[in-house]
């Protein structure tokens, strides 16, 4: 289905290989009830996450989907409290989603090299992938603060090609948001949507496909 072969796959990590909801809401919820807020709902939480903790914080303290970050003594605080919790339950709930280690083992094993490129910062992810035994499927992983910029700029799958020595048009990215699309397109990569992340409609993200588990892909790949 792809115009040009596909020499290597870079993968969103939340809500994409893995289901951290739990985990992040529970720290999310717990920065708030430092700050002497009220707890919000799974779903609401789960709106707000796909931009990196910093924002994330901006928008669960202020209870905002348009809330920006800032220096505000509130949201310092937040981030504070969030990272102090969230260290502590990084991988406690957080498990990959059906299929999606199935999936990484067979794409190792036809040679093709894999990286992880998320928002999340990368003091949680390189833990958080640890914990689970997800590192050892990846050549290269990225957290949102691992460069100057993360997705959706196209800065980090730029970096992934020239460090795996491949085309843009020979990297495949995979995601669950609008950031691992417009990043894709914007590098000049394809990109596949799963359907099951923290997205609302993944047939509305604009990918190339939308796929149900990552094991499915090697068949797309034939």
């Amino acid at each position: 289905m792809f115009s040009t072969p596909i020499r290597a796959i870079a993968f969103d990590l939340d809500g994409t290989l893995v289901d951290s909801l739990t985990d992040i809401a529970a720290a999310a919820n717990a920065a708030r009830a430092e700050l002497g807020l009220a707890p919000l709902a799974d779903s609401r939480v789960r709106s707000f996450i796909g931009d990196g903790s910093a924002m994330l914080m901006a928008r669960t303290a202020q209870d905002d989907p348009h809330a920006q970050v800032d220096d505000s003594p509130l949201q310092i605080a937040a981030r504070a409290h969030f990272n102090q919790h969230y260290a502590r339950v990084v991988a406690e709930h957080t498990r990959p989603y059906p299929g999606a280690v199935e999936g990484l083992q067979a794409l190792a094993a036809l040679g093709l090299p894999l990286a992880c490129v998320t928002n999340k910062p990368i003091a949680f992810t390189t833990p958080l992938l640890a914990a689970l035994d997800l590192a050892q499927y990846f050549q290269l992983v990225l957290g949102g603060d691992s460069l100057a910029a993360k997705k959706p700029d196209p800065l980090p799958l730029a970096h992934v090609a020239q460090a795996l020595a491949v085309a843009p048009a020979q990297l495949l990215m995979v995601g669950d948001s609008k950031n691992d699309v417009l990043a894709a397109r914007a590098h000049g990569s394809p990109v596949l949507a799963v359907s099951y992340g923290y997205t609302a409609s993944a047939s509305a993200l604009g990918a190339d496909a939308v796929i149900d588990r990552i094991d499915q892909m090697v068949a797309l790949l034939g």
